[in-house]
């Protein structure tokens, strides 16, 4: 018995055959030209690659949000605690700032 990768299993369970997929031209000339350069043997390589590729984006993604979501909680707790500063003068500061760079660079 050969065992499936995870999606494989899904796949077979849900459709009851092996996963098909049609990627268009675009994608079939690229990966095409890949496969000429010698760089993968095989479209599954190069599909995998790309998922793996795709897999690591989406995992930086969720580190970010959770990133952001634990400075959203710090900031909250620092405003419930009276410690803000006033946003007219952030942004005021801020402005003055942008405009000084704009005439240091011309």
């Amino acid at each position: 018995m050969q065992l499936l990768s995870t999606i494989d299993n899904y796949c077979y369970m849900r459709y009851g055959t092996d996963m098909n997929v049609h990627l268009g031209p675009v994608f079939d000339q690229f990966v095409a030209d890949l496969l000429k350069s010698g760089l993968y043997q095989s479209q599954s390589e190069v599909l995998r690659e790309g998922l793996r590729l795709l897999k690591e984006r989406e995992e930086l993604k969720q580190l970010r949000l959770a990133e952001l979501r634990k400075e959203i909680a710090i900031g909250s707790e620092q405003a419930d605690r009276g410690e803000f500063v006033d946003g007219e003068e952030t942004f005021a500061e801020i402005r003055k700032r942008s405009a000084q760079r704009k005439r240091a660079n011309g």
